[in-house]
């Protein structure tokens, strides 16, 4: 039997060691794509059924390729993060590190995907 306050049990950050961590990345990348996303549809849709060459204009700029990237990269790395936990939360066994692996790849894939595009529109 183990004698530890109730308060040395809560600074154990729970089972899994991580939580709290995990908590506040989700908070603040959630804070970071609430004022991403909106100037992001700004841009965007300023540029959506415009010919290529304005698109290509628009996003050879600095601010919108940089903007573009960001919502790329926090996005996907947010997806990647709620997405597991939702995985971890409903699945077991094999399936559930099968599934984690192919949600995580599936997140850097569309990221490469879009940056590679950005890239190619920038330059």
């Amino acid at each position: 039997m183990r004698y530890i306050t109730p308060r040395k049990r809560a600074e154990g950050k729970g089972a899994a060691h991580a939580g709290t961590e995990h908590h506040w990345s989700m908070m603040v990348s959630a804070a970071g794509l609430a004022f991403l996303v909106p100037v992001w549809l700004y841009v965007f849709g300023k540029a959506l059924g415009q010919p290529r060459e304005v698109v290509l204009e628009t996003f050879s700029h600095p601010f919108p390729a940089i903007l573009t990237a960001l919502v790329l990269v926090v996005g996907m790395r947010h997806f990647a993060m709620g997405a597991t936990t939702m995985i971890e939360d409903y699945v077991r066994g094999t399936a559930r590190k099968m599934l984690i692996i192919f949600v995580i790849s599936l997140s850097w894939v569309i990221a490469a995907t879009g940056l590679f595009a950005l890239a190619r529109m920038a330059l």
